[in-house]
């Protein structure tokens, strides 16, 4: 199985939405990170937003 690269995002919430995202990967056994990617995988499926598959890059993108 090949190992994908990852991208660093950096954002700032309210102390009281990180205690939330902390509690609510704690309960799925998730790290935060993994969290958020799964709240974003989520939302995108239930928006019709596509997400390319690891190998896939959308043309025209430096996926930064």
């Amino acid at each position: 199985m090949a190992t994908t690269k990852t991208a660093t995002v950096t954002f700032r919430i309210d102390p009281a939405v990180k205690e939330g995202l902390r509690t609510a990967a704690a309960r799925e056994h998730r790290s935060i990170a993994n969290m958020v990617e799964v709240l974003i995988r989520d939302y995108c499926g239930r928006n019709g937003i596509a997400i390319p598959e690891n190998n896939e890059r959308p043309h025209g993108k430096d996926n930064t």
